[in-house]
């Protein structure tokens, strides 16, 4: 198994920060849930496998759907939270792009924005492909570039701030990397060789407490998180006067931030 600078970049922003994750970007990741299910089919009596997991949403509603699901996360700290929030699963830590199962071994397969998260994702995908028996589903989720609203807002701040955003960034290499648009993604399950693909954009409005909605950069999540971590503190405190100057336009009347924001979701069937 091969992990690339990426991957390891990932393993190490993630660890210990479920908590955060939950608190901030959670209840985000969790909107389209209802719809990746659908898109893979999931029912009563199916063997699901849901591949990063985090806090066991998708999970828990697979589990209510009657399916019997394993949750896999590469963090621990995720699992934790997904054995309470999914306790009927059973709970396996594993790192993308291998999986602990046999070929074939399941009905469906999920991945709620997991492949944003891994630096080889045609390899990611397919492992994906390889668990789920011919006629079975696999359905994906990832943001999309050009970025909605709701994301571009932080470039917006950091740009407002003064905030340095710099070029050695860690990013999946050019060589495996692909557009991150419905057509790049739905090329994406077609190169894996998934038939009957189908590929969506999903828009909605997030809603969040303004304190919540920062926690998640202030506490390393993602790739903001290591941007907010190397600003020096004089810079970070800029950050935050733009931070609740910029998301002050979308306050509702109710104090709470109303983010558009968007998704692509992608499925198809092992032949």
């Amino acid at each position: 198994m091969i992990i690339t600078d990426f991957d390891a970049h990932e393993r190490e922003r993630w660890t210990g920060r479920a908590a955060a994750y939950e608190r901030s970007f959670g209840r985000l990741c969790a909107y389209p849930a209802e719809a990746l299910l659908d898109a893979a089919g999931v029912r009563a009596g199916q063997r699901m496998i849901d591949v990063g997991t985090g806090p066991g949403t998708v999970a828990a509603l697979a589990l209510a759907r009657g399916a019997d699901v394993v949750a896999v996360d590469a963090e621990p700290s995720m699992l934790t939270l997904a054995r309470r929030t999914a306790p009927g699963a059973t709970v396996v830590e594993a790192v993308l792009p291998r999986l602990p199962f046999p070929a074939g071994g399941a009905d469906a397969v999920v991945a709620n924005f997991v492949l944003n998260h891994v630096g080889n994702p045609a390899a990611a995908l397919a492992e994906l492909c390889r668990v789920v028996r011919p006629g079975g589903r696999v359905a994906v989720t990832i943001w999309p570039y050009p970025q909605p609203p709701l994301q571009r807002l932080w470039g917006e701040i950091f740009t407002a701030a003064g905030g340095e955003t710099s070029a050695d960034l860690p990013r999946v290499a050019p060589e495996r990397n692909f557009a991150r648009t419905e057509e790049g993604l739905a090329g994406l399950l077609a190169a894996a060789g998934l038939a009957d693909v189908q590929c969506a954009t999903l828009a909605w409005e997030h809603r969040a407490d303004a304190e919540d909605w920062w926690a998640g950069p202030a506490n390393g999540i993602g790739m903001l998180g290591l941007l907010m971590e190397r600003q020096p503190v004089a810079v970070r405190e800029r950050i935050r006067q733009q931070y609740d100057l910029l998301s002050a336009r979308y306050r509702d009347a109710d104090g709470l931030l109303v983010l558009p924001t968007a998704a692509l979701l992608a499925s198809g069937r092992v032949d």
